[in-house]
């Protein structure tokens, strides 16, 4: 049996839903981590910034600079925690709250608008699939056997592109035809 490439097919999933839901964010001034994060706060008060990678997916390097960005635009508050002057938490500002209040409702709607195209049983199918997915998320997996790396090989085929990467070949045009110069 030949797989379909899930990965893929997730993203395109992701990227067919978000479509629905871009401009509604865009409308606010806001971006998808930035919604995702003010979600997550809406229904968590608030969280330590671990806490919030792991919730809505964002690694913490990005975190940081969005916080940053949030705070400045009076979006979050970040405060150090009394008993352990390392951790601080996020929390969402009035501003931002009232943000959850204006989006919430067109976001609902627009779940409304999906399930009336695509059928809400086709919706829940796929909720209950995703449930149940990530439910065994934590389970074992053998993982293949890799096989011995050959330099060889992986060296030949950059010598094929003048000694680059494959990206670094690309922008120098190795590989492609010269243009010819007109007149």
């Amino acid at each position: 049996m030949e797989h379909r490439n899930l990965a893929l097919l997730l993203l395109q999933a992701r990227e067919c839903v978000m479509s629905k839901f871009r401009r509604i964010l865009n409308h606010h001034g806001l971006t998808e981590q930035q919604w995702r994060i003010i979600r997550e706060l809406s229904e968590q008060q608030s969280m330590e910034q671990w806490q919030i990678c792991e919730a809505c997916q964002i690694i913490s390097p990005s975190l940081a600079g969005v916080l940053s960005r949030m705070e400045e635009t009076q979006l979050v508050t970040r405060s150090r925690v009394d008993s352990d002057q390392r951790r601080i938490m996020v929390s969402l500002t009035p501003k931002s709250r009232s943000l959850v209040s204006a989006i919430a409702p067109l976001i609902e709607h627009q779940y409304a608008h999906i399930e009336s195209a695509v059928g809400t049983e086709t919706v829940q199918q796929l909720y209950r699939a995703l449930d149940d997915f990530l439910a065994q998320q934590d389970l074992p997996v053998a993982l293949v056997e890799l096989p011995a790396f050959d330099k060889n090989a992986v060296v030949g085929a950059s010598q094929e592109r003048g000694g680059k990467s494959a990206p670094t070949a690309a922008r120098a045009g190795v590989g492609k035809k010269p243009v010819k110069a007109k007149g």
